[in-house]
């Protein structure tokens, strides 16, 4: 969320006359995030980096960490020249022309280009379409930060998409939760995705997460009839489930029930099984005991989940679970530390087992970077592989077969019928 922020911003401050320049700018900003304790100590770190890096320099701090600062009131602010809350972060741009922070010399359409970053480089678009949350989950700060549901328009959206040019080869939408998507505009996010697909030409089209809430009934029965076979849309589900325990999942107040989430995840996996599915688990959440974690372990074991990104748990002041800890144990860090290795190691297993059943499968891929003699891809379930002895630009479109798996890395081999198609 944050990137695709990013790159808005990024945008808005080029088209406004503003030059990007990486060595004396007059002025950084800073998005930053609060999710857990790390991330508002590495917006910290970096304020001061590049505070000695660019002593001249005015410091702009805006996103989650500088909501918290400012509504609590800490000492924090002190680290920064101008900071603003995610509330007037789409006026950014506006906030800075009127404090007169310096453009430097106008930029002109040949010479102002919005920063590159490994998305972009590899003609990746990530798309804000939703912000905030309704559903306050015990540990979790960001409905606090970012505010009730607010959604983007389908028409701003699609106009967003096709207003860069190039156009993206692949646009991923992202949102703090797709199930809010649509609150206040009287739409809805399979609307969104048709308007996408019939009213842009992008080649690939994807998420950043799908919260377990947005997989209803009606949803999937729109990905069986119209995009599970689509060449346009990336099969790859991100669905943040945090726990297989229902009843570690009641202390978070996630209200859905696993076993049901499971299922939808195992029709999605029958309906295409190349469809690549990932999740985001905690560890040591309070009340989870060896028995309850154990629930879990098993849950995701048999669960058609082949990758899981797993966070220890951080009990975060101001949250629902900071005042839990009153009533429920905390597992000690050695607690987390091992559950945490063990999922890991599930999640490699998974993985590799996941990928082994796709070998001599044919893709379409688009080419991240050249690496060594090879180039990186990304096949279109979002796997990342490797297309050995190939040169060629970031940002194409091929076909490419399956070829191996080491070590959790995808080999692959350009397909006997393979058509380059640049973007």
């Amino acid at each position: 969320m944050n990137e695709a922020e990013r790159v808005k911003i990024d945008k808005e401050l080029v088209e406004a006359g503003y030059t990007i320049d990486l060595t004396s700018p007059s002025f950084l900003i800073i998005n930053t995030c609060a999710i857990t304790g790390k991330a508002e100590r590495e917006a910290k770190q970096l304020i001061n980096q590049l505070r000695k890096r660019h002593p001249e320099a005015k410091i702009v701090v805006t996103g989650c960490s500088a909501t918290l600062w400012i509504k609590y009131n800490t000492e924090d602010i002190k680290l920064v020249d101008i900071i603003v809350p995610n509330s007037a972060k789409s006026s950014l741009v506006n906030t800075l022309q009127t404090l007169q922070i310096d453009a430097g010399p106008l930029a002109t359409c040949e010479v102002a280009k919005p920063a590159q970053d490994k998305f972009r480089r590899s003609n990746r678009l990530l798309v804000k379409i939703q912000d905030g949350c309704q559903r306050y989950c015990s540990y979790c700060i960001v409905p606090y930060l970012r505010g009730m549901p607010q959604s983007q328009k389908i028409k701003d959206i699609i106009a967003y998409i096709n207003g860069f040019d190039p156009l993206p080869s692949e646009v991923i939408l992202s949102a703090i939760n797709t199930e809010a998507f649509g609150i206040g505009t009287k739409e809805s996010f399979i609307d969104l995705i048709k308007n996408v697909l019939s009213k842009t030409s992008i080649p690939r089209i994807g998420f950043g997460s799908i919260h377990p809430w947005s997989l209803s009934e009606e949803f999937i029965s729109f990905y069986q009839r119209n995009l599970a076979k689509n060449p346009r849309f990336v099969q790859f589900f991100h669905v943040p489930i945090q726990s297989g325990s229902q009843q570690i999942l009641g202390y978070m107040r996630r209200e859905y029930k696993i076993g049901e989430v499971i299922a939808k995840l195992n029709r999605i996996s029958s309906i295409q099984p190349h469809a690549f599915i990932a999740t985001d688990v905690i560890v040591g959440y309070l009340g989870e005991t060896d028995e309850l974690f154990e629930e879990s372990y098993t849950a995701l074991v048999n669960s058609p989940i082949s990758r899981f990104h797993v966070f220890r748990f951080s009990n975060r002041p101001h949250t629902a679970a900071y005042y839990q800890r009153k009533t429920l144990v905390e597992p000690t860090a050695a607690e987390k530390k091992y559950r945490s290795e063990r999922l890991i190691a599930l999640s490699k297993i998974k993985y590799q087992r996941f990928i082994e059943t796709l070998i001599g499968k044919r893709f379409s891929a688009l080419t991240i970077a050249q690496q060594g003699t090879g180039l990186r891809i990304l096949l279109s379930n979002q796997l990342e592989g490797i297309l050995p002895h190939k040169n060629g630009l970031p940002g194409q479109l091929l076909h490419v077969t399956m070829i191996g798996a080491k070590d959790g890395v995808v080999i692959c081999g350009e397909s006997p019928y393979t058509r380059t198609i640049s973007v």
